[in-house]
């Protein structure tokens, strides 16, 4: 034990790391506001059930990397290891359904148990934004729109690419659970322990694989594209239409998920070739599903959420504020 020591996966933020958080809260503050987005925040601990529902029981979020807690009266308790759900209880909770279409902004740490690596700890930092109750691809525009807006004026605009997909609505990704089932139980010995426990909850996560094995097994699977609904055709071709009427580029890619359920339509992630293996910057999705899962009305929202410690190692130190010193020469 040592006392004096931070914990493993947590840093204390001396000012050339507090300036460079502060530059990116800032900037991407600012941001928001130009686009209607209006600051919240959310409490760092909620009831587990908040994040466990949504993020799935069987999930490594939730099985592995939750800090968990009971209080003194007994209620289980977890630090935040997302804000999105977070989000979502606090527009249920105060009946803000009622009032949409909203657009949130909001930055705090967040905590997940998991091995430090470059960019990444266990308690982390984390800006977002959430727009909730507009169906139309506009939001998913206007939401990406704006990220890459703030990675912009973060001077990091030339270092990041945009990555995008489409997860279809929900009647596609029946279909397409179907096919990667068939797919993937036909080659289940050539899959990690991981990936066969995934076959049977939820297949589509299988792309998220880092085993080298599972990869090449996943290279030959059944795309996507041939399961999507013209409706969903649709408002993909929308979203692209959009993108590139905001002269903003991108690179499809169709092995790009959300592994649950209640996310829909568009998939998205900025990464940077400049961070190694831990290279998305920022990433995002629709998740029409959620705010009925979570026993609101059937309300669509889109979102992303960026690591700022991720953005802080690819921009620029700020200069520490000139000093202004008055030196008096007597007693007077």
């Amino acid at each position: 034990m040592r006392p004096f020591q931070p914990v493993r996966g947590t840093q204390d933020l001396l000012p050339d790391v507090a300036r460079r958080h502060r530059r990116v809260v800032e900037k991407a503050r600012a941001a928001a506001e130009l686009y209607g987005f209006v600051e919240m925040a959310t409490p760092i601990f909620e009831f587990t059930e908040v994040f466990a529902r949504p993020i799935g029981e069987h999930t490594d979020i939730v099985v592995k990397e939750m800090y968990k807690f009971t209080d003194r009266s007994g209620e289980e308790l977890t630090l935040r290891p997302e804000n999105t759900a977070g989000v979502v209880r606090s527009v249920i909770s105060n009946g803000l359904a009622q009032h949409v279409p909203l657009k949130f902004f909001y930055s705090g740490p967040m905590f997940r148990y998991e091995r430090p690596q470059k960019g990444r700890f266990r308690q982390f930092h984390q800006i977002g934004v959430e727009l909730i109750g507009v169906a139309q691809p506009q939001a998913d525009i206007e939401v990406i729109a704006l990220g890459n807006r703030i990675l912009e004026a973060l001077g990091i605009g030339e270092r990041v690419e945009l990555e995008l997909n489409t997860l279809g609505d929900p009647e596609s990704r029946i279909s397409y659970r179907r096919a990667l089932v068939t797919y993937f139980s036909a080659r289940a010995s050539e899959l990690s322990e991981d990936s066969r426990r995934r076959l049977e909850r939820n297949p589509m996560r299988i792309f998220d694989t880092k085993e080298k094995a599972d990869q090449r097994v996943t290279r030959d699977a059944p795309p996507f594209a041939d399961y999507l609904s013209s409706e969903s055709r649709e408002f993909f071709y929308q979203v692209r239409t959009g993108l590139d009427r905001l002269g903003i580029g991108y690179r499809l890619n169709p092995r790009l998920v959300r592994g649950l359920d209640y996310y829909t339509h568009t998939a998205f992630e900025f990464v940077s070739n400049d961070l190694g293996a831990q290279g998305t910057v920022m990433g995002g999705g629709r998740y029409d599903g959620l705010v009925e899962l979570m026993g609101g009305p059937a309300l669509p929202g889109v979102g992303w959420a960026a690591g700022i410690e991720r953005l802080t190692m690819l921009i620029t130190t700020p200069p520490p504020p000139s000093l202004i010193a008055l030196v008096p020469i007597g007693e007077a």
